[in-house]
């Protein structure tokens, strides 16, 4: 009995020596105050703003291991700009690249970032002119900063994580009767049209903001909008922030071949508006139906590189080497950093690619864990990643993706291998 008794003291005590769980979610601005070249059309220069582009960062402290997530209003840009930042970082505030995350909404009515990487390397002709190198310091400083800020701020939290659903997207690989692929809309094509929500509260429930993962082109604004925008992901954060009182990440999710369900619009006839009702109001209502908030976080992060073949007599660049390889056979190879962070029952994965929806569809039902999402054009982009079946049917995707038809079966079997691997 006496043995029981101090077997139950020496377990009460580890539990109250074990750390809280901190967080904290800010915005930072980086609406640029001089036209920018906007990324994700052909080239164009923006002549104004039609609403502010920010970072949103989540700060994330289980006492024994520190995280942030960020999710930036742009378009994309290279790995090299990512590893460029994190190299900042680990010397400045002493993280190491695995506890930075850094996502982008990929909103086409964003600036360019960065010198272009394989952006060059797979659409020739868009970045023929020069990077806007002040631009690029003030997008790093201010992340930098944000961090910091962050770090600052972490309080005590409870983190509650489920699951939602919206019809915001629709496939975007129109088929023609004779078989041919083009941009447009498929409503008889695969879609991911889960809202994966992370959220985090104070103890006495009262919100520090939301992490929302949500698979969809930030194409809402077509080529003619020469106006800076978050596009539909910063409109449904706005409409989501000024509801909850607190910051909302958007984490795009596999949306390579998904499109907003209004796309490539005029300004003038958009229907960014109905985003909120078609996305906002979803996300908000699944708020609503989360469960109880756990204040007991242990937070995991791990990484694993995929190789697969390169497609045949593609160029590349030397600036990218770190991401690309010879196999013994001397076979080129492009390699992929898989990221990997889990929170509690709730895993989160990302790769700097533009995926296909069935890719990450796979993988979630795949997956050990309650709730699995997937984080799209995550620390850079190396381009489209579609599936074999895409390949063979062709299309613009396909056409300007780095990858070879074997990627599918590369990617998807090394990601499952991996998150079976990961400590529960």
């Amino acid at each position: 009995m006496r043995f029981l008794t101090l077997l139950l003291s020496l377990t009460l005590a580890a539990a109250s020596l074990r750390a809280e769980f901190r967080a904290a979610v800010i915005k930072v601005d980086i609406t640029p105050k001089t036209p920018q070249w906007l990324m994700g059309y052909g080239p164009r220069k923006s002549t104004g703003v039609r609403d502010p582009i920010f970072h949103r960062i989540a700060a994330l402290d289980d006492g024994a291991t520190q995280a942030f997530i960020i999710a930036s209003d742009l378009c994309l840009f290279s790995p090299t700009v990512y590893d460029e930042v994190t190299a900042e970082l680990k010397q400045q505030l002493g993280l190491e690249p695995r506890q930075v995350w850094w996502t982008v909404t990929h909103s086409h009515s964003t600036p360019e970032v960065g010198p272009p990487g394989m952006y060059d390397v797979l659409l020739k002709g868009r970045s023929d002119h020069p990077w806007d190198r002040d631009y690029h310091q003030f997008i790093k400083t201010a992340l930098i900063d944000g961090l910091r800020q962050a770090r600052a701020k972490l309080e005590p939290a409870r983190i509650a994580s489920g699951t939602g659903f919206s019809r915001a997207n629709i496939n975007r690989r129109a088929r023609d009767v004779d078989g041919k692929i083009s941009l447009g809309l498929n409503p008889d094509g695969p879609a991911d049209r889960q809202i994966g929500l992370i959220r985090f509260e104070r103890p006495d429930g009262s919100p520090i903001g939301m992490i929302v993962n949500y698979a969809m082109h930030g194409t809402v604004f077509g080529g003619s909008m020469l106006q800076i925008s978050g596009d539909g992901p910063g409109v449904v954060s706005a409409y989501v922030e000024e509801k909850i009182g607190a910051p909302a990440l958007y984490i795009n999710g596999a949306a390579g071949n998904l499109a907003p369900i209004y796309t490539v619009q005029e300004p003038a006839r958009s229907h960014i508006g109905e985003f909120r009702v078609l996305l906002g109001d979803r996300i908000l209502e699944a708020n609503q139906a989360l469960g109880r908030a756990a204040s007991d976080v242990k937070l995991w992060v791990g990484e694993h590189w995929i190789e697969t073949p390169r497609k045949e007599g593609l160029g590349w660049s030397d600036e990218l080497k770190a991401y690309g390889t010879k196999s013994p056979a001397g076979v080129e190879l492009v390699r992929v950093p898989v990221r990997v962070m889990r929170i509690n029952d709730t895993v989160m994965w990302g790769s700097p690619v533009e995926m296909f929806c069935e890719i990450a569809l796979r993988v979630r039902n795949e997956s050990p864990f309650r709730h699995t999402f997937y984080f799209g054009y995550s620390n850079g982009w190396l381009g489209y990643m579609p599936t074999a079946e895409a390949f063979r049917d062709g299309g613009y995707e396909p056409r300007t993706s780095p990858f070879s038809p074997q990627v599918e079966k590369d990617y998807t079997e090394g990601v499952i291998s991996f998150l079976h691997g990961v400590p529960r």
